[in-house]
């Protein structure tokens, strides 16, 4: 149930530019991606230009060993030995430029998949900001976390409210409960499940009965701002008392006329 609505237009400006900066980064990643292939194709060109100089510098060294066995025999000219040769260092020199190429190509591939990754990335962390601007919108709207009764309230409308300010307290009317502190030494005779009477100051001849709940796992004193701490042996023996929830069975019958803080006396069944 809403119990106290805050001023969300902020917020809400918040989550619209974090949906914004999430669509801008999505479209940061498809770019990336479209750079990726890309690069990709490049590589893949650069290879297929490479493969195909091969064949021609193949071919031109053989046609030059050829040329140079007729020049011998004195088949052809000078000029045309040297036009052989000249062309077969032309298509290795051009072999080694596509084998650059393809460095080339493959640098910029690795910096496309960088790309990528740093694109995909961004676009994850404008998601978590989107998921805490959302986070935020959500909390300028306040529920009962349970059913219950207000008490006292230290709100008003249009006031300005900090961060774990307290704004009021809900007393559960859902299930009743007693937290009594027993003696340590009376542990040996306690059991969760344990049937339990109830005597409240503020109405004595009403009979309320009780089950144990659960033992806590530590003394009151454990759970005190400042827990005593007796390092020598000269002190004087305390008996610890050790809280105990005992929930109230038929507090149905009693839940108009209990109040959270009364003063109860316990006795438990043995």
């Amino acid at each position: 149930m809403p119990l106290v609505s805050i001023d969300s237009r902020e917020f809400v400006l918040a989550v619209q530019q974090a949906e914004a900066d999430v669509q801008s980064a999505e479209a940061e990643l498809l770019n990336a991606e479209a750079g990726k292939k890309n690069a990709e194709a490049a590589l893949q060109v650069a290879k297929t230009n490479r493969d195909l100089q091969k064949i021609k510098t193949d071919k031109a060294i053989s046609d030059f060993n050829r040329d140079k066995a007729l020049y011998n025999d004195g088949s052809i000219t000078q000029k045309q030995i040297d036009d052989s040769r000249t062309n077969m260092e032309a298509m290795q020199k051009a072999l080694d430029v596509t084998s650059d190429q393809i460095k080339v190509a493959v640098a910029q591939q690795a910096t496309a998949q960088a790309m990528v990754k740093r694109a995909d990335a961004l676009k994850e962390t404008r998601k978590a900001m989107l998921d805490q601007a959302k986070l935020r919108l959500s909390y300028c709207n306040i529920s009962a976390p349970a059913t219950g009764k207000t008490g006292k309230c230290n709100i008003n409308t249009g006031q300005f409210l900090q961060a774990g300010q307290i704004l009021f307290t809900i007393v559960n009317n859902e299930k009743f409960w007693v937290i009594a502190n027993f003696k340590e030494t009376q542990l040996k005779s306690l059991k969760e499940g344990g049937e339990a009477n109830l005597i409240v100051d503020g109405f004595p001849d009403k009979k309320i009965t009780g089950r144990i709940a659960s033992l806590s796992e530590a003394t009151g004193a454990r759970f005190a701002l400042l827990p005593p701490d007796n390092a020598t042996g000269n002190f004087v023996k305390v008996t610890q008392r050790v809280p105990v929830k005992i929930e109230i069975e038929n507090f149905n019958e009693y839940k108009n006329l209990l109040r959270a803080g009364m003063s109860v006396t316990v006795e438990v069944k043995k």
